[in-house]
């Protein structure tokens, strides 16, 4: 009892840390505003936001809550997260045997076709060290060059949108979500199917998660594959659409990832093979998985676990996973700026009591 005291009120403090994003997507909302024009505008639905939310899962029993955790938010690049456990699946059902064969063998005709970009592997998207050169749903990937995220070591070497000079595949991490789009189409000819329809038969499904969701594509995102025509989804709502979905249900999928791939009714919905391959550090970036965030020496965030990882969206999302302590955390709607405060809250009243 002492610990869920403790957590309740770690929760009310964290109530204080909500984002300064309006709650009717009027700015300050959204990322996309800080892109070069004519890119700095949306292109796929948004919609109203609800309060900050918290959940906090330890030895498969929800110990805490705040706020509305059954409403669908968009969760941002939280979605990033889900389209590796989308290649999960396609792995496990041998539609993508190997990540370390180039992209284009599968996926021919979607722009892996020539010269370096041959040498792009599905690790390289996964790691975001792909270095794909092209436009994806209308949008160049020049526009997320030189991005630089708070979370990342180090210091930005140049302006975002400039035309940094491409690397080869492999050799350079850059969070780019221009990249991220191409992965989810390469996905969805790997499937030749919806990849939200995936995903709810696959992962949702399997989970037991039940609130609502939607995954929103663009209007130009319809492509031809096999005389049908799908919709290619981004893998997060920088420039609108991506992933909606409950709080809740993240922590379900979160539950799932620290258990190995296992459901909370022990389902075997993902290879352990597979979860264990997402925490491994990119050799370049050691600080990233699979689209995944690693804490490897608290690096990442010092109050958390070196074991922790994380999948992290804009706005700010979280959803903390960290097998040592058998805990799952999703943050929702928190000030991104005291991440590491909200952590640091929540390990000490998980530790002290």
């Amino acid at each position: 009892m002492a610990k869920v005291q403790a957590l309740a009120e770690a929760l009310q403090a964290i109530a204080g840390y909500e984002t300064a994003w309006s709650r009717d997507n009027t700015p300050p909302w959204g990322i996309h505003e800080a892109d070069p024009p004519p890119y700095n505008r949306l292109y796929g639905p948004v919609y109203p936001r609800g309060g900050l939310c918290a959940l906090v899962f330890q030895h498969g029993e929800c110990l805490a809550h705040l706020g509305d955790v059954h409403r669908s938010d968009l969760t941002f690049s939280v979605a990033k997260t889900y389209l590796a456990l989308l290649a999960g699946v396609a792995h496990d059902q041998g539609l993508l045997p190997d990540v370390h064969e180039a992209v284009f063998k599968r996926c021919p005709g979607i722009g892996f076709d020539t010269g370096r970009l041959q040498r792009i592997s599905w690790e390289h998207l996964l790691q975001q060290t792909s270095e794909w050169e092209g436009t994806c749903l209308g949008i160049p990937e020049q526009v997320d060059r030189y991005r630089w995220l708070s979370y990342q070591p180090g210091e930005p070497t140049g302006r975002k949108g400039d035309l940094r000079p491409l690397q080869e595949p492999g050799s350079y991490f850059e969070y780019n979500d221009v990249r991220i789009n191409q992965l989810s189409l390469a996905l969805l000819h790997l499937f030749k199917r919806p990849l939200p329809e995936v995903f709810e038969e696959a992962i949702l499904k399997a989970c037991d998660c039940s609130d609502p969701f939607r995954w929103d594509g663009y209007a130009q995102g319809l492509t031809a594959i096999d005389g049908k025509t799908l919709i290619s989804v981004p893998g997060g709502s920088h420039w609108g659409g991506g992933v909606s979905i409950s709080a809740m249900d993240q922590a379900r999928i979160g539950l799932m990832m620290m258990r190995q791939g296992k459901s909370v009714r022990g389902k075997q919905v993902l290879s352990a093979q597979w979860i264990e391959a997402m925490q491994r550090p990119c050799a370049v970036a050691p600080f990233y998985g699979y689209l995944v965030w690693l804490n490897g020496q608290a690096r990442l965030f010092s109050e958390a676990s070196p074991s922790a990882w994380f999948a992290l969206g804009a706005g700010s999302s979280v959803t903390w996973v960290d097998p040592s302590m058998e805990l799952v955390v999703v943050l929702r709607w928190i000030d991104a700026q005291k991440t590491n405060d909200c952590i640091g809250m929540i390990m000490r009243a998980l530790l002290a009591a």
